[in-house]
């Protein structure tokens, strides 16, 4: 698998080796508008696919983060804590939320490409 991939709830999933950085799409940040606090999920924790990963407030609403597979939390992005912007401005980069430790690689083939994500979100 190369480069990200997405669900239809707007988070993206990229393998750095045998670790997952999961965080929420451009498309969904813009959504949201300007993010003000984020509540990450603690190291260790275990997420199974489609359970909540993480709040993002913004001065609109709060809204859940979903977890696009299973797996054990090993790094959240506690940088966040100060920058929560961070998500507005590179949501893909220093904006990720959290590393998971894949409990079941055979989930990622359920998800989107940056292809047809694309052409779900033209098509909202």
């Amino acid at each position: 698998m190369s480069g990200e991939r997405y669900t239809k709830d707007h988070e993206y999933v990229r393998l750095e080796g045998e670790i997952a950085v999961v965080g929420v799409t451009d498309y969904a940040q813009t959504q949201l508008g300007d993010i003000v606090f984020i509540e990450l999920p603690e190291p260790g924790a275990r997420l199974d696919k489609g359970g909540q990963l993480a709040t993002i407030e913004s001065v609109k609403a709060a809204s859940e983060v979903y977890s696009p597979i299973s797996g054990e939390v090993v790094a959240a992005n506690d940088a966040l804590d100060d920058e929560p912007a961070s998500v507005n401005e590179d949501p893909l980069g220093k904006g990720w939320l959290a590393k998971l430790r894949i409990a079941d690689a055979a989930e990622l083939e359920g998800l989107m490409d940056e292809d047809a994500y694309r052409a779900f979100v033209e098509s909202l």
